[in-house]
């Protein structure tokens, strides 16, 4: 590839990845007016969002299998329809204020967004080995920086009180412009590696092979435990500031906008302090302060400074996922490896959240946010005993 090609598959990969956190975070800040107009309780409202979880799920599973036979491009398209397809039923839903519609929608977007993300982790992965140079921190920051352009268009509709039509128009609009500009110059990286190095076996047989890999599982761990503290904020944030903390719907919007804004900076930073401090020390930070954000969102009383401390559980969720997906594609089989590792961070981001809402029911959405805390603290340990001689190991060969 010429050096203007590299740029162009670069920015790309950037853009695409802007397109789910930009659509999955205009819908989140209507998560308060979906509960409102269909008048469900905390406990449906978990069993209406375990639609997104399962169209992921699904699709998840199905995205190796999908990649290794299509090709990455036309999984992305496939991807794309499903999410927008999605859109278009969810609005439907919500204007004949019909539940098991919303739920059906859901199921849509999580498995359109599940495909594009998998597709471009895999892209990444190979993009990296391509040119060198690590990029995946940065290509999570535009999934963080779409879910903050998407929190703030919700909180600015939110607060002018702009009909959900037109915000959902919005949301197809932006998709549409960003794909036909950046879709024809997705590199085919992992495309070309995969016709470079066959590999022996069928797909079930590689994906046994690598799983028992020790470090994958290591890697493993970790990405479960952070995977799962972006995901229950994602989907909780903006319905816990309102019930655990009494804020009103903009200002829950705000704190959710705020949440986003430390993935943001924590990833569009994160190569950079990973390059000099290692990765074991930033997973370990990571790992620190989404425990001291949570800890004062579930314990604290002080609503303001509960809704401040979320930037320290943004900034500390930021980094879990992509790194140990990184290091994971640095394996013989990267493509395998990849999904491996996007399948177990989707199983706590997507399939965890929503069973919360069961705890939520009965104890608080504040204590729901108990097991999270629980987990950010074994990926703490996790990082500081098998880290160092595994995820560092990976950043060393990178």
């Amino acid at each position: 590839m010429t050096s203007a090609q590299l740029l162009r598959g670069k920015w790309a990969i950037y853009g695409l990845m802007f397109l789910p956190g930009f659509t999955w975070a205009s819908w989140v800040s209507r998560t308060p007016y979906m509960r409102d107009i269909l008048h469900a309780s905390t406990e449906m409202m978990g069993m209406i969002l375990f639609g997104f979880s399962c169209g992921s799920m699904l699709c998840v599973l199905l995205a190796g299998k999908l990649i290794a036979h299509f090709g990455t491009s036309r999984v992305m398209r496939y991807g794309f329809a499903l999410l927008l397809f999605g859109i278009v039923v969810m609005l439907s839903s919500l204007l004949l204020h019909n539940a098991y519609a919303v739920f059906a929608s859901l199921v849509l977007l999580g498995g359109g967004t599940a495909l594009v993300d998998v597709v471009i982790n895999v892209e990444g992965a190979a993009f990296e080995r391509l040119i060198g140079k690590s990029i995946m921190t940065t290509i999570h920051g535009f999934f963080s920086f779409g879910t903050l352009i998407g929190a703030l268009s919700g909180l600015a509709m939110t607060a002018a009180d702009i009909s959900i039509t037109w915000h959902f128009a919005l949301m197809v609009v932006v998709n549409l412009m960003i794909i036909s500009a950046a879709l024809p110059h997705l590199p085919a990286t992992s495309d070309s590696e995969r016709s470079e190095h066959q590999h022996s076996g069928g797909f079930l047989a590689q994906v046994w092979h690598e799983l028992r890999d020790r470090q994958l599982l290591v890697l493993g761990v970790v990405i479960l435990a952070m995977a799962l503290a972006e995901g229950s904020a994602n989907d909780w944030l903006p319905l816990l500031m309102i019930d655990g903390h009494n804020l009103n719907h903009t200002q829950s919007t705000l704190v959710y906008a705020g949440f986003t804004a430390g993935m943001t900076v924590g990833r569009f930073l994160g190569g950079y302090v990973v390059d000099r401090l290692g990765r074991v020390w930033v997973l370990r930070a990571s790992a620190f302060s989404a425990a001291l954000g949570l800890t004062m969102v579930i314990f604290s009383n002080n609503s303001c400074l509960a809704a401040a401390t979320v930037l320290f559980w943004g900034v500390g969720a930021s980094l879990g996922f992509p790194l140990t997906v990184s290091a994971a594609g640095d394996g013989k089989n990267s493509a395998i490896r990849v999904t491996l590792a996007a399948t177990l961070g989707y199983l706590a981001f997507l399939v965890g959240p929503p069973g919360l809402g069961f705890i939520g029911e009965h104890a608080g959405l504040r204590m729901a946010m108990l097991p999270v805390l629980v987990m950010v603290l074994l990926a703490l340990m996790c990082a500081g005993a098998a880290g160092a001689k595994q995820v560092e190991k990976a950043r060393t060969s990178a």
